[in-house]
């Protein structure tokens, strides 16, 4: 399960870890699990579900990764250049 991963990672910065690249959905799901701001957002709820679905083999890495891109903007954890922009 750990070794799917996405064909760009994505750079966000956390308030308790600071910058960190995310290369596929285990990872991500453990950044949005462990040290998201706000548990609460539609992006952030559809990113959690994607990156389940992608490591059970129910989507694509690259649906994970579109919906964690929108979260990450979502949260404000993504450059203004990056927002938006899957």
């Amino acid at each position: 399960m750990p070794t799917l991963s996405w064909g760009n990672p994505i750079e966000v910065k956390t308030p308790h870890s600071g910058t960190q690249t995310v290369h596929g959905p285990y990872s991500a799901l453990a950044i949005l699990t462990n040290e998201w701001p706000d548990a609460r957002g539609p992006a952030y709820v559809e990113a959690r579900r994607f990156c389940r679905a992608a490591l059970d083999g129910r989507k694509s890495a690259e649906e994970a990764r579109e919906r964690f891109m929108l979260a990450a903007g979502e949260a404000n954890l993504t450059p203004p250049s990056r927002r938006n922009h899957a």
